[in-house]
């Protein structure tokens, strides 16, 4: 291969090269090529040897120098940390209307003395009779408009007849057995405007009856199914009476 022909063979090898980083480096490495080599005839593989290395220096330029090469650095630590959920604060809990069970007293089944109330008014005016059932227990709740009466008392009885205290006639109310309820110091005619006979349909607290109101002494027959047990208590804000008849 003459000197010459060495030139063409290796300008078309970088002419036929994609992607040269620079579009120089071709005549540089010609001109390096033809101030080295001398004018005489070489071995055929010399020249083929020289061309493989020239070309593999050049490869491996372009593969440097290629920006697709080129990884992203990732810096330990920075990436974003998901945002946890707020939590949901528990609602407040409503206090309790009553007690709870374990601060009532117990239920008894026979009567109870009276009791008196501490500095209550001369009368105190009824304004609500309600009723309700719950587990255990059916509540037979008398509110107060201005305070606690005198006295008040809890009396079982064998039956459900009552004796009414203005006529003296007698009543029979629905159940089996009967609590009488005396309240000493009250009225139920001046604020209350609601029925004075109340038939619940409960299991245990059957029927509400007004028996008396009469210069200052108001009475409610209870009728009752099974024994009658009762627990009996005062409540304020505002002040009521509360029985509770135990379920039979």
């Amino acid at each position: 291969m003459t000197k010459e022909d060495f030139r063409r063979e290796l300008g078309q090898v970088f002419d036929d090269m994609a992607g040269a980083p620079s579009s120089a480096l071709p005549d540089r490495v010609r001109s390096s090529v033809a101030a080295d080599i001398p004018e005489q005839r070489g071995p055929f593989w010399i020249a083929g040897v020289a061309a493989a290395v020239i070309a593999l220096v050049v490869i491996g330029v372009l593969v440097v120098a290629n920006p697709l090469n080129r990884h992203n650095t990732v810096v330990p630590g920075t990436a974003s940390s998901p945002t946890p959920s707020a939590s949901t604060s528990p609602s407040a809990v409503p206090s309790p209307s009553t007690p709870p069970d374990s601060s009532l007293p117990s239920f008894v089944c026979t009567s109870a003395a009276p009791i008196a109330s501490v500095n209550g008014p001369a009368v105190a005016y009824i304004d609500a009779l309600r009723t309700g059932t719950h587990t255990g227990y059916d509540r037979l709740t008398i509110e107060f408009a201005n305070g606690q009466p005198t006295t008040y008392e809890v009396r079982t009885q064998t039956g459900t007849t009552f004796t009414q205290g203005a006529s003296g006639q007698p009543v029979t109310l629905a159940g089996q057995n009967g609590i009488l309820v005396v309240i000493h110091g009250a009225d139920l005619h001046t604020n209350y405007s609601g029925s004075t006979d109340v038939k619940t349909g409960y299991a245990s607290l059957v029927e509400v009856r007004q028996v008396e109101d009469f210069e200052g002494v108001v009475q409610l027959g209870l009728g009752v199914s099974g024994a009658g047990c009762y627990r009996a208590f005062v409540l304020t804000n505002p002040d009521r009476l509360v029985i509770d008849i135990q379920a039979s």
